[in-house]
């Protein structure tokens, strides 16, 4: 059976909560800006990682909705730091045949940062075995709102019945519509919640909560995190009885 539990078994989507950069920086007594640079280096290996273990999937929480009520000076530092992290990953998406999706509103970002973004978007569109997708301008509750808006205004102009409203329906509204369902969302630095990340998506999602702040979180942190899926059961309502019956 394709999800009962085995050490063989891979997440197909692998979502991340980066977070501590700050709290790095600032036991280091460094700036929090340079927690975030750290931070960059993360995100290379992870991304190397997950295509270690076949991961077809990478999404990472990079900038959420309210992350634009921080000091100007570290918005902007961040934005730069996306551009030039896309600069220089550019060649590793094309050399390793990654798709680079951005999932959240990306009309409220920079022209400059939207023409980058739609770039490598655009020159790793046909690639199709493995994606990195880094959730900008992210929140849950917006992209819902987004989705319901959306709908509404296909039931207002006759193209659908609100009787047909479903999940499915629901999903292709959503910004990940182009992506599976995340089945391990990891969570660093000791927090334990989702703060307003694939709340629809993950709700079957296998959660992995680390004490280690991002900038910390190397290869062998990010294998304890897969081996703590495989050792889990994904029962989606049903009992260990039928998914063994079921396997048989």
């Amino acid at each position: 059976m394709k999800d009962s539990p085995s050490l063989q078994a891979v997440p197909r989507h692998v979502a991340i909560i980066m977070d501590g950069n700050g709290r790095w920086a600032r036991a280091r007594g460094l700036p929090r800006i340079e927690g975030h640079r750290r931070g960059v280096k993360g995100v290379e290996k992870a991304l190397k990682r997950a295509r270690h273990h076949g991961v077809e999937v990478l999404t990472l929480f990079a900038f959420s909705v309210e992350n634009w009520n921080r000091p100007s000076e570290e918005v902007d530092a961040l934005m730069e730091m996306l551009q030039q992290f896309l600069f220089e990953q550019r060649k590793v998406l094309m050399d390793n045949q990654i798709r680079f999706r951005v999932i959240g509103r990306y009309q409220e970002l920079s022209p400059a940062v939207q023409a980058q973004l739609r770039t490598v978007e655009a020159e790793t569109s046909t690639f199709s075995k493995h994606t990195l997708a880094l959730a900008l301008n992210y929140g849950a509750r917006t992209e819902i709102s987004d989705a319901v808006k959306a709908i509404a205004q296909r039931v207002k102009s006759g193209e659908i019945d609100a009787e047909a409203i479903d999940w499915q329906m629901v999903a292709r509204h959503l910004y990940t519509h182009e992506l599976p369902d995340p089945d391990l969302v990891i969570r660093t630095s000791g927090e334990s919640r989702l703060s307003n990340f694939l709340l629809l998506q993950s709700a079957y999602a296998e959660m992995y909560f680390s004490e280690v702040l991002w900038p910390d979180f190397d290869e062998a942190h990010f294998d304890a995190a897969i081996r703590a899926y495989q050792s889990r059961e994904r029962r989606y309502g049903k009992t260990t009885e039928q998914l063994t019956a079921a396997a048989t």
